[in-house]
């Protein structure tokens, strides 16, 4: 076989393998086009144009206010560390609740970083980054909620969630939180316990996930009573 003999087979093969890509390019290009149009376009305008109407509040981010301010929003969680309040779950997004950086720890469950934390120097702009671990949590947990050392404390209460923006938590936690908060506000336990209970969610369609705690709603419904008593919240 001489060399224009192998010159020209070379040739072919190219040239069926130009034809091949050109026959997938072709149904390709106008099908991204057309699903662009379809799923980057047409769908969320049709279902904005369906949840502005009919769910107006959770279209609009289920905004919380009170006093006609907005004070937070119903699927954010965020930070409550004064004593006269129920304290959300920890949080890692971003400095903590931080919806432009949501995210958990990804750290493991045998991770010693998980478990005793990590002390580390401040950055550029003077913040930590020293992390706390669950044992610390669980620590700080009982002193401020007046628990014995090495009692049992809710998961929730040492963990951060997925997210880091829960803003639930669990109903056993809330329950110990009764007592510090009723003394700070200088109320009836009782009357703060039936608070949490109006303030508890059962399982989603009746069996998904667990019962859980709205705080915003809580400690909005908090303020009120406190007020009604004339107790300055903290």
């Amino acid at each position: 076989m001489d060399s224009k003999s192998v010159s020209h087979e070379t040739r072919g093969r190219a040239d069926l393998l130009v034809s091949g890509l050109r026959e997938q390019i072709r149904p390709a290009v106008p099908g991204i086009l057309l699903l662009t149009l379809l799923t980057g376009i047409a769908f969320p305008l049709a279902l904005a144009g369906l949840a502005f109407p009919l769910f107006s509040h959770q279209a609009r981010g289920s905004l919380v206010t009170r006093d006609g301010a907005v004070v937070g929003a119903e699927l954010i969680g965020q930070n409550f560390s004064g004593p006269g309040y129920f304290h959300p779950r920890p949080s890692a997004a971003g400095d903590g609740y931080d919806a432009t950086a949501s995210g958990g720890t990804n750290l493991g469950p045998a991770n010693p970083k998980l478990r005793d934390g990590e002390k580390g120097d401040p950055d550029a702009t003077g913040k930590s980054k020293s992390f706390t671990g669950v044992r610390e949590l669980a620590e700080v947990y009982r002193r401020s909620n007046g628990l014995s050392p090495g009692s049992a404390v809710p998961i929730d209460a040492v963990t951060r969630s997925a997210s880091g923006l829960d803003p639930h938590i669990s109903p056993a936690n809330a329950v110990l939180q009764v007592p510090r908060v009723a003394l700070e506000r200088k109320l009836n336990e009782e009357e703060v316990r039936r608070l949490v209970d109006e303030h508890t969610q059962g399982r989603q369609f009746g069996f998904l996930g667990e019962p859980r705690v709205a705080v915003l709603p809580l400690n909005l419904a908090l303020d009120q009573l406190a007020l009604r008593f004339g107790v300055i919240p903290r």
